[in-house]
Protein backbone atom coordinates (compact mmCIF):
# COMPACT_ATOMS: atom_id res chain seq x y z
CA UNK A 1 0.00 0.00 0.00
CA UNK A 2 2.85 2.17 0.05
CA UNK A 3 3.41 2.17 -3.23
CA UNK A 4 0.39 4.00 -3.64
CA UNK A 5 0.45 6.46 -1.15
CA UNK A 6 3.72 7.56 -2.63
CA UNK A 7 2.09 7.75 -6.06
CA UNK A 8 -0.85 9.73 -4.47
CA UNK A 9 2.08 12.38 -2.95
CA UNK A 10 3.73 12.20 -5.85
CA UNK A 11 0.84 13.46 -8.82
CA UNK A 12 -0.52 15.82 -5.82
CA UNK A 13 2.47 17.60 -6.08
CA UNK A 14 2.78 17.71 -9.44
CA UNK A 15 -0.49 19.12 -10.18
CA UNK A 16 -0.28 21.82 -7.63
CA UNK A 17 3.14 22.86 -8.79
CA UNK A 18 0.72 23.60 -12.54
CA UNK A 19 -1.48 25.22 -10.60
CA UNK A 20 0.36 27.25 -8.98
CA UNK A 21 -0.03 30.42 -10.67
CA UNK A 22 -4.19 30.29 -9.84
CA UNK A 23 -3.17 29.52 -6.28
CA UNK A 24 -5.43 26.24 -6.27
CA UNK A 25 -4.33 23.56 -3.87
CA UNK A 26 -6.46 20.23 -5.31
CA UNK A 27 -5.49 18.06 -1.73
CA UNK A 28 -8.63 18.97 0.09
CA UNK A 29 -10.55 18.08 -2.62
CA UNK A 30 -8.87 14.69 -3.19
CA UNK A 31 -7.78 13.34 0.37
CA UNK A 32 -9.09 9.96 1.68
CA UNK A 33 -11.86 10.45 -1.43
CA UNK A 34 -11.30 7.18 -2.22
CA UNK A 35 -9.48 5.26 0.64
CA UNK A 36 -6.37 3.62 -0.53
CA UNK A 37 -7.92 -0.15 0.03
CA UNK A 38 -10.75 0.39 -2.39
CA UNK A 39 -8.11 0.47 -5.21
CA UNK A 40 -7.42 -2.86 -4.50
CA UNK A 41 -10.81 -4.70 -4.56
CA UNK A 42 -11.51 -4.22 -8.48
CA UNK A 43 -9.71 -6.06 -11.19
CA UNK A 44 -8.65 -3.85 -14.50
CA UNK A 45 -9.90 -5.03 -17.61
CA UNK A 46 -9.13 -4.20 -21.52
CA UNK A 47 -10.93 -5.64 -24.47
CA UNK A 48 -9.11 -7.31 -27.90
CA UNK A 49 -10.76 -6.94 -31.05
CA UNK A 50 -10.08 -6.95 -34.65
CA UNK A 51 -11.57 -3.66 -35.05
CA UNK A 52 -9.43 -2.07 -32.68
CA UNK A 53 -5.73 -1.27 -32.75
CA UNK A 54 -4.29 -3.18 -30.11
CA UNK A 55 -1.28 -1.52 -27.46
CA UNK A 56 -0.99 -1.33 -24.06
CA UNK A 57 1.44 -0.22 -21.98
CA UNK A 58 1.37 -0.48 -17.96
CA UNK A 59 3.84 0.74 -15.68
CA UNK A 60 3.66 1.33 -11.98
CA UNK A 61 0.01 2.27 -11.70
CA UNK A 62 -3.00 1.27 -10.25
CA UNK A 63 -6.04 0.45 -12.79
CA UNK A 64 -9.08 -0.30 -10.40
CA UNK A 65 -12.16 -1.32 -12.02
CA UNK A 66 -10.64 0.64 -15.37
CA UNK A 67 -11.45 -0.19 -19.16
CA UNK A 68 -9.27 0.11 -21.57
CA UNK A 69 -9.48 -0.70 -25.48
CA UNK A 70 -7.09 0.31 -28.42
CA UNK A 71 -3.99 1.92 -28.39
CA UNK A 72 -3.34 3.29 -24.51
CA UNK A 73 -0.84 3.52 -22.12
CA UNK A 74 -0.01 4.47 -18.43
CA UNK A 75 2.61 5.43 -16.37
CA UNK A 76 2.36 6.41 -12.66
CA UNK A 77 -1.24 7.07 -12.23
CA UNK A 78 -3.95 6.24 -10.40
CA UNK A 79 -6.80 5.08 -12.24
CA UNK A 80 -9.93 4.32 -9.85
CA UNK A 81 -13.05 2.62 -12.49
CA UNK A 82 -12.35 4.63 -15.60
CA UNK A 83 -13.32 4.14 -19.13
CA UNK A 84 -10.21 4.63 -21.49
CA UNK A 85 -11.81 4.19 -24.81
CA UNK A 86 -9.11 4.03 -28.09
CA UNK A 87 -11.46 2.98 -30.59
CA UNK A 88 -11.30 6.39 -32.45
CA UNK A 89 -7.64 7.49 -32.16
CA UNK A 90 -6.10 8.61 -35.79
CA UNK A 91 -4.17 5.68 -37.87
CA UNK A 92 -1.14 6.15 -40.08
CA UNK A 93 -1.27 8.16 -42.80
CA UNK A 94 -4.71 9.67 -42.24
CA UNK A 95 -5.09 13.32 -42.93
CA UNK A 96 -5.92 15.43 -40.00
CA UNK A 97 -7.73 18.66 -41.43
CA UNK A 98 -7.09 21.93 -38.98
CA UNK A 99 -8.19 24.83 -40.48
CA UNK A 100 -6.52 25.19 -44.39
CA UNK A 101 -4.11 22.79 -43.23
CA UNK A 102 -4.59 18.95 -43.88
CA UNK A 103 -1.64 17.34 -41.72
CA UNK A 104 -0.48 13.49 -42.66
CA UNK A 105 -0.28 11.47 -39.30
CA UNK A 106 2.87 9.18 -39.37
CA UNK A 107 1.91 6.77 -36.95
CA UNK A 108 -0.88 5.32 -35.24
CA UNK A 109 -2.34 7.73 -32.24
CA UNK A 110 -1.46 6.55 -28.62
CA UNK A 111 -3.59 7.64 -25.70
CA UNK A 112 -0.43 8.52 -23.17
CA UNK A 113 -2.01 8.89 -19.27
CA UNK A 114 0.93 10.16 -16.88
CA UNK A 115 1.34 11.23 -13.43
CA UNK A 116 -2.36 11.66 -13.26
CA UNK A 117 -5.09 10.33 -11.47
CA UNK A 118 -8.43 9.87 -12.97
CA UNK A 119 -11.84 9.17 -10.98
CA UNK A 120 -14.75 7.43 -12.73
CA UNK A 121 -13.58 9.26 -15.72
CA UNK A 122 -14.19 8.93 -19.44
CA UNK A 123 -11.62 9.09 -21.77
CA UNK A 124 -12.61 8.78 -25.62
CA UNK A 125 -12.28 9.82 -29.01
CA UNK A 126 -9.22 11.47 -30.59
CA UNK A 127 -6.47 14.51 -29.75
CA UNK A 128 -8.13 17.77 -31.40
CA UNK A 129 -4.72 19.51 -31.29
CA UNK A 130 -2.90 19.71 -34.43
CA UNK A 131 0.68 19.70 -32.41
CA UNK A 132 0.12 16.31 -31.39
CA UNK A 133 -1.90 14.49 -33.60
CA UNK A 134 -0.02 10.94 -32.79
CA UNK A 135 -0.17 11.50 -28.29
CA UNK A 136 -3.65 12.01 -27.02
CA UNK A 137 -1.40 13.18 -23.60
CA UNK A 138 -3.24 13.34 -19.97
CA UNK A 139 -0.21 14.66 -17.80
CA UNK A 140 -0.49 15.68 -14.38
CA UNK A 141 -4.10 15.91 -14.09
CA UNK A 142 -6.33 15.46 -11.52
CA UNK A 143 -10.34 15.00 -12.75
CA UNK A 144 -13.20 13.69 -10.46
CA UNK A 145 -16.24 12.00 -10.25
CA UNK A 146 -17.46 11.47 -13.56
CA UNK A 147 -16.08 13.71 -15.63
CA UNK A 148 -15.23 13.46 -19.30
CA UNK A 149 -12.01 14.20 -21.23
CA UNK A 150 -13.36 13.83 -24.82
CA UNK A 151 -10.84 14.49 -27.52
CA UNK A 152 -9.39 17.01 -25.17
CA UNK A 153 -5.14 17.02 -24.27
CA UNK A 154 -4.55 18.26 -20.58
CA UNK A 155 -1.57 18.84 -19.12
CA UNK A 156 -1.48 20.23 -15.57
CA UNK A 157 -5.53 20.80 -14.79
CA UNK A 158 -8.01 19.98 -12.41
CA UNK A 159 -11.44 18.70 -13.75
CA UNK A 160 -14.37 18.66 -11.47
CA UNK A 161 -17.20 16.62 -10.38
CA UNK A 162 -19.05 16.02 -13.92
CA UNK A 163 -17.67 18.58 -15.99
CA UNK A 164 -16.42 17.77 -19.57
CA UNK A 165 -13.51 19.05 -21.76
CA UNK A 166 -14.15 18.82 -24.95
CA UNK A 167 -12.06 18.92 -28.03
CA UNK A 168 -9.88 21.52 -26.65
CA UNK A 169 -6.43 21.45 -25.36
CA UNK A 170 -5.68 22.26 -21.96
CA UNK A 171 -2.76 23.50 -19.92
CA UNK A 172 -2.68 24.79 -15.93
CA UNK A 173 -6.92 25.07 -15.79
CA UNK A 174 -9.26 24.28 -13.37
CA UNK A 175 -12.75 23.13 -14.80
CA UNK A 176 -15.47 23.50 -11.94
CA UNK A 177 -18.05 21.06 -11.56
CA UNK A 178 -20.40 20.54 -13.99
CA UNK A 179 -18.76 23.12 -16.52
CA UNK A 180 -18.59 22.41 -20.28
CA UNK A 181 -15.45 23.50 -22.37
CA UNK A 182 -15.16 23.63 -26.01
CA UNK A 183 -13.17 26.28 -26.69
CA UNK A 184 -10.28 25.01 -28.98
CA UNK A 185 -7.22 25.55 -26.76
CA UNK A 186 -7.06 27.35 -23.22
CA UNK A 187 -3.95 28.01 -20.56
CA UNK A 188 -4.56 28.81 -17.04
CA UNK A 189 -7.86 29.62 -16.76
CA UNK A 190 -10.19 28.85 -13.82
CA UNK A 191 -13.68 27.76 -14.92
CA UNK A 192 -16.42 28.39 -12.44
CA UNK A 193 -19.09 25.69 -11.83
CA UNK A 194 -21.62 25.49 -13.60
CA UNK A 195 -20.09 26.91 -16.83
CA UNK A 196 -21.53 26.31 -20.49
CA UNK A 197 -19.25 27.28 -22.99
CA UNK A 198 -18.70 26.45 -26.68
CA UNK A 199 -16.16 28.73 -28.54
CA UNK A 200 -14.63 28.28 -32.88
CA UNK A 201 -13.00 31.62 -32.21
CA UNK A 202 -13.95 33.81 -35.41
CA UNK A 203 -16.99 31.70 -35.51
CA UNK A 204 -19.07 31.57 -32.78
CA UNK A 205 -19.33 31.71 -29.13
CA UNK A 206 -21.97 30.37 -26.92
CA UNK A 207 -21.58 31.10 -23.10
CA UNK A 208 -24.31 30.33 -20.74
CA UNK A 209 -23.85 30.61 -16.41
CA UNK A 210 -25.60 28.62 -13.97
CA UNK A 211 -27.16 30.31 -10.98
CA UNK A 212 -24.46 28.94 -7.92
CA UNK A 213 -27.29 28.68 -5.88
CA UNK A 214 -29.41 26.59 -8.06
CA UNK A 215 -26.74 24.51 -9.34
CA UNK A 216 -25.67 23.72 -5.86
CA UNK A 217 -28.79 21.48 -5.28
CA UNK A 218 -27.57 19.11 -8.02
CA UNK A 219 -23.69 18.76 -8.05
CA UNK A 220 -21.69 19.93 -5.13
CA UNK A 221 -18.07 19.88 -4.07
CA UNK A 222 -16.55 20.76 -0.88
CA UNK A 223 -13.23 20.51 0.33
CA UNK A 224 -13.05 17.62 2.88
CA UNK A 225 -16.55 16.65 1.80
CA UNK A 226 -17.14 13.82 -1.05
CA UNK A 227 -19.17 15.06 -3.73
CA UNK A 228 -22.80 16.09 -2.96
CA UNK A 229 -26.09 16.66 -4.62
CA UNK A 230 -29.16 15.49 -6.77
CA UNK A 231 -26.79 13.99 -9.35
CA UNK A 232 -24.50 12.20 -7.29
CA UNK A 233 -27.42 10.85 -5.12
CA UNK A 234 -28.96 9.84 -8.54
CA UNK A 235 -25.83 7.60 -9.78
CA UNK A 236 -25.26 6.14 -6.34
CA UNK A 237 -28.57 5.04 -5.98
CA UNK A 238 -28.01 2.79 -8.87
CA UNK A 239 -24.52 1.62 -8.42
CA UNK A 240 -25.47 -1.64 -6.23
CA UNK A 241 -26.81 -2.32 -10.23
CA UNK A 242 -23.47 -2.43 -11.71
CA UNK A 243 -21.49 -4.42 -8.99
CA UNK A 244 -23.04 -7.57 -10.38
CA UNK A 245 -22.27 -7.05 -13.54
CA UNK A 246 -18.44 -7.15 -12.75
CA UNK A 247 -18.64 -9.80 -10.01
CA UNK A 248 -19.96 -12.36 -12.55
CA UNK A 249 -17.91 -13.95 -15.36
CA UNK A 250 -20.63 -15.48 -17.63
CA UNK A 251 -23.63 -13.37 -17.39
CA UNK A 252 -26.94 -13.35 -20.00
CA UNK A 253 -28.67 -10.25 -21.47
CA UNK A 254 -32.23 -10.78 -20.21
CA UNK A 255 -33.57 -8.47 -23.30
CA UNK A 256 -32.99 -9.48 -27.21
CA UNK A 257 -31.07 -7.82 -29.73
CA UNK A 258 -30.97 -7.32 -32.95
CA UNK A 259 -27.40 -8.70 -35.39
CA UNK A 260 -26.55 -5.26 -36.07
CA UNK A 261 -26.79 -3.73 -32.19
CA UNK A 262 -24.45 -3.52 -30.05
CA UNK A 263 -25.49 -4.25 -25.55
CA UNK A 264 -22.40 -3.48 -24.09
CA UNK A 265 -21.87 -6.64 -21.41
CA UNK A 266 -20.87 -3.99 -19.12
CA UNK A 267 -23.88 -2.41 -19.33
CA UNK A 268 -27.67 -2.81 -17.01
CA UNK A 269 -30.96 -3.72 -18.87
CA UNK A 270 -33.96 -3.91 -16.14
CA UNK A 271 -37.49 -3.93 -16.54
CA UNK A 272 -38.71 -4.03 -19.94
CA UNK A 273 -36.19 -2.90 -22.70
CA UNK A 274 -36.79 -2.74 -26.19
CA UNK A 275 -33.72 -2.52 -28.74
CA UNK A 276 -34.01 -1.51 -32.24
CA UNK A 277 -31.66 -2.33 -35.32
CA UNK A 278 -28.16 -0.55 -35.70
CA UNK A 279 -28.73 0.58 -31.64
CA UNK A 280 -25.45 1.02 -29.65
CA UNK A 281 -25.23 0.17 -26.14
CA UNK A 282 -22.21 1.11 -24.67
CA UNK A 283 -20.34 -0.24 -21.26
CA UNK A 284 -21.80 1.65 -18.14
CA UNK A 285 -24.88 2.43 -19.99
CA UNK A 286 -27.95 1.78 -17.35
CA UNK A 287 -31.83 0.96 -18.91
CA UNK A 288 -34.69 0.55 -17.35
CA UNK A 289 -37.96 0.01 -19.20
CA UNK A 290 -36.32 1.69 -21.98
CA UNK A 291 -37.51 1.52 -25.98
CA UNK A 292 -34.43 2.61 -28.15
CA UNK A 293 -35.38 2.68 -31.57
CA UNK A 294 -33.47 1.99 -34.93
CA UNK A 295 -29.83 4.08 -34.88
CA UNK A 296 -30.24 5.01 -31.16
CA UNK A 297 -27.35 4.92 -29.10
CA UNK A 298 -26.82 5.57 -25.90
CA UNK A 299 -23.07 6.13 -24.30
CA UNK A 300 -20.67 5.65 -21.32
CA UNK A 301 -22.02 6.49 -18.22
CA UNK A 302 -25.88 7.00 -19.64
CA UNK A 303 -29.17 6.28 -17.53
CA UNK A 304 -32.33 6.04 -19.73
CA UNK A 305 -35.13 5.27 -17.50
CA UNK A 306 -39.03 4.69 -18.34
CA UNK A 307 -38.22 6.42 -21.61
CA UNK A 308 -38.78 6.26 -25.08
CA UNK A 309 -35.97 6.73 -27.84
CA UNK A 310 -37.13 7.22 -31.14
CA UNK A 311 -34.18 6.32 -33.36
CA UNK A 312 -31.14 7.95 -34.75
CA UNK A 313 -30.88 9.69 -31.14
CA UNK A 314 -27.73 10.73 -29.90
CA UNK A 315 -27.37 10.21 -25.88
CA UNK A 316 -23.79 11.50 -24.94
CA UNK A 317 -21.49 10.48 -22.54
CA UNK A 318 -22.99 10.85 -18.90
CA UNK A 319 -26.42 11.80 -19.99
CA UNK A 320 -29.57 10.53 -18.09
CA UNK A 321 -33.00 10.86 -19.33
CA UNK A 322 -35.92 9.58 -16.86
CA UNK A 323 -39.73 9.60 -17.74
CA UNK A 324 -39.05 11.04 -21.54
CA UNK A 325 -40.13 10.65 -24.89
CA UNK A 326 -38.13 11.43 -27.24
CA UNK A 327 -38.66 12.36 -31.36
CA UNK A 328 -35.95 11.34 -34.24
CA UNK A 329 -32.85 13.04 -34.62
CA UNK A 330 -32.59 14.68 -30.97
CA UNK A 331 -29.33 15.24 -29.44
CA UNK A 332 -28.81 15.13 -25.76
CA UNK A 333 -25.33 16.48 -24.55
CA UNK A 334 -22.78 15.74 -22.24
CA UNK A 335 -23.87 15.02 -18.42
CA UNK A 336 -27.27 16.33 -19.24
CA UNK A 337 -30.11 15.47 -16.76
CA UNK A 338 -33.70 15.47 -17.96
CA UNK A 339 -36.08 13.76 -15.54
CA UNK A 340 -39.52 13.93 -16.00
CA UNK A 341 -42.36 12.41 -13.27
CA UNK A 342 -44.75 9.57 -14.16
CA UNK A 343 -47.69 11.31 -14.49
CA UNK A 344 -45.86 14.85 -15.89
CA UNK A 345 -43.80 13.35 -19.12
CA UNK A 346 -40.96 15.40 -20.69
CA UNK A 347 -41.32 15.30 -24.48
CA UNK A 348 -38.72 16.61 -27.03
CA UNK A 349 -39.71 17.29 -30.61
CA UNK A 350 -37.47 15.94 -33.21
CA UNK A 351 -34.17 17.73 -34.93
CA UNK A 352 -33.79 18.91 -31.19
CA UNK A 353 -30.57 19.47 -29.78
CA UNK A 354 -30.28 19.87 -25.99
CA UNK A 355 -26.75 21.46 -24.67
CA UNK A 356 -24.37 19.31 -22.92
CA UNK A 357 -24.80 19.71 -19.10
CA UNK A 358 -28.28 20.49 -19.55
CA UNK A 359 -30.81 20.08 -16.38
CA UNK A 360 -34.68 19.87 -17.06
CA UNK A 361 -36.82 18.60 -14.18
CA UNK A 362 -40.31 19.28 -14.07
CA UNK A 363 -43.03 18.59 -12.16
CA UNK A 364 -45.64 19.46 -14.56
CA UNK A 365 -45.75 18.33 -18.05
CA UNK A 366 -43.53 19.76 -20.81
CA UNK A 367 -43.22 19.55 -24.32
CA UNK A 368 -40.06 21.29 -26.42
CA UNK A 369 -41.12 21.94 -29.57
CA UNK A 370 -39.24 20.12 -32.78
CA UNK A 371 -36.15 21.98 -34.11
CA UNK A 372 -35.14 23.90 -31.20
CA UNK A 373 -31.80 24.15 -29.27
CA UNK A 374 -32.25 24.27 -25.38
CA UNK A 375 -29.78 24.88 -22.51
CA UNK A 376 -29.07 25.47 -18.79
CA UNK A 377 -31.90 24.87 -16.22
CA UNK A 378 -35.16 24.16 -16.91
CA UNK A 379 -37.86 23.42 -14.70
CA UNK A 380 -41.21 24.57 -15.95
CA UNK A 381 -42.56 26.41 -19.42
CA UNK A 382 -41.07 29.68 -18.14
CA UNK A 383 -37.63 28.36 -18.05
CA UNK A 384 -38.11 27.26 -21.20
CA UNK A 385 -38.77 30.53 -22.70
CA UNK A 386 -35.63 31.70 -21.50
CA UNK A 387 -33.55 28.82 -21.96
CA UNK A 388 -34.66 27.85 -25.88
CA UNK A 389 -34.63 29.50 -28.83
CA UNK A 390 -35.75 27.87 -32.53
CA UNK A 391 -33.09 26.46 -34.64
CA UNK A 392 -34.39 28.36 -37.80
CA UNK A 393 -34.43 31.88 -35.91
CA UNK A 394 -30.61 31.07 -34.14
CA UNK A 395 -29.25 30.46 -38.27
CA UNK A 396 -30.46 34.06 -39.01
CA UNK A 397 -28.08 35.62 -35.88
CA UNK A 398 -25.04 37.24 -37.59
CA UNK A 399 -24.08 39.49 -34.28
CA UNK A 400 -25.25 39.22 -30.96
CA UNK A 401 -28.27 37.66 -29.41
CA UNK A 402 -29.13 37.19 -25.40
CA UNK A 403 -32.11 35.37 -23.90
CA UNK A 404 -31.80 35.11 -20.41
CA UNK A 405 -28.29 34.20 -18.94
CA UNK A 406 -27.09 32.68 -22.43
CA UNK A 407 -24.80 35.23 -24.31
CA UNK A 408 -23.89 34.28 -28.16
CA UNK A 409 -21.65 36.15 -30.31
CA UNK A 410 -20.95 35.40 -34.07
CA UNK A 411 -22.44 33.44 -36.89
CA UNK A 412 -25.58 31.61 -35.87
CA UNK A 413 -25.89 29.46 -39.29
CA UNK A 414 -22.29 28.09 -38.32
CA UNK A 415 -23.22 27.23 -34.99
CA UNK A 416 -26.01 24.94 -36.43
CA UNK A 417 -24.10 23.72 -39.28
CA UNK A 418 -21.13 22.42 -36.97
CA UNK A 419 -23.91 21.16 -34.01
CA UNK A 420 -25.48 19.09 -37.10
CA UNK A 421 -22.41 17.80 -39.08
CA UNK A 422 -20.77 16.47 -35.40
CA UNK A 423 -24.24 14.60 -34.64
CA UNK A 424 -24.43 13.28 -38.09
CA UNK A 425 -20.65 11.95 -37.46
CA UNK A 426 -21.65 10.35 -34.57
CA UNK A 427 -24.73 8.47 -35.23
CA UNK A 428 -22.29 7.37 -38.28
CA UNK A 429 -19.09 6.13 -36.02
CA UNK A 430 -21.67 4.55 -34.09
CA UNK A 431 -23.12 2.63 -36.79
CA UNK A 432 -26.49 4.10 -37.31
CA UNK A 433 -26.77 4.45 -40.78
CA UNK A 434 -25.65 0.33 -41.06
CA UNK A 435 -27.16 -1.15 -44.40
CA UNK A 436 -26.28 -4.40 -43.95
CA UNK A 437 -23.02 -4.71 -45.85
CA UNK A 438 -21.84 -1.12 -45.52
CA UNK A 439 -21.05 1.39 -43.25
CA UNK A 440 -20.66 -0.57 -40.36
CA UNK A 441 -19.59 1.62 -37.25
CA UNK A 442 -19.44 0.85 -33.92
CA UNK A 443 -23.04 -0.92 -33.17
CA UNK A 444 -21.61 -3.66 -35.60
CA UNK A 445 -17.96 -3.44 -34.71
CA UNK A 446 -18.29 -3.99 -30.73
CA UNK A 447 -19.71 -7.16 -31.09
CA UNK A 448 -16.64 -8.92 -31.42
CA UNK A 449 -14.55 -8.15 -28.15
CA UNK A 450 -13.42 -10.51 -25.66
CA UNK A 451 -12.51 -9.18 -22.65
CA UNK A 452 -9.21 -10.01 -20.17
CA UNK A 453 -8.96 -9.07 -16.75
CA UNK A 454 -5.68 -7.68 -14.99
CA UNK A 455 -4.98 -7.81 -11.28
CA UNK A 456 -2.72 -5.99 -8.53
CA UNK A 457 -0.52 -7.74 -6.02
CA UNK A 458 -2.41 -8.24 -3.11
CA UNK A 459 -0.39 -7.77 -0.47
CA UNK A 460 3.21 -6.56 0.84
CA UNK A 461 4.32 -3.08 0.10
CA UNK A 462 3.23 -2.61 -3.61
CA UNK A 463 -0.36 -3.82 -2.40
CA UNK A 464 -2.97 -2.26 -5.21
CA UNK A 465 -0.10 -1.34 -7.56
CA UNK A 466 -0.51 -3.29 -11.48
CA UNK A 467 2.72 -5.16 -12.37
CA UNK A 468 4.06 -3.61 -15.19
CA UNK A 469 2.32 -5.40 -18.14
CA UNK A 470 3.17 -4.92 -22.40
CA UNK A 471 0.74 -6.02 -24.32
CA UNK A 472 1.13 -6.37 -28.32
CA UNK A 473 -0.92 -7.78 -31.21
Amino acid sequence: MKEIEKLFDRIVQRVNINLRELEYDVNPYVHKLIPFNQMVKFYGFYGVSPHHPLSFEFRNSNLAGSYFLGRCRVSNSLLYKSDIRGDELKKEKDLFQYQDFEIPVVDNEEIHIEDSFLIKTLVHNFSHDPETLERFFIKDTISMNYANIHGAPSDGCFLGVFSTVDLTTMRDCVIGNFSYVQAGEISHLHIPPGTVWVRNPGEFNFYYQYPEDKLNDYVFLAAGSPPQGMLIDFVEDRKDAFQRIFDVVNIEQSVDVPSSASLDRYSVTKGHTTIGENVLVAQRAYLQNAWLGKGANVQENCFIINSRLEGNDVTAHGAKIIEADVGTMVFVGFNSFLRGRPDSRLVIGKDSIVMPHTIIDIKEPLTIPPGHLVWGLIKDETDLATNSISIERLSTIDSRLTVGNMFFEGNGAGFVAAFQERIHHILEANGAFFNGAEKKGHAQKNQFISFNTIQPYPEGTKKGMFPTIVIQP
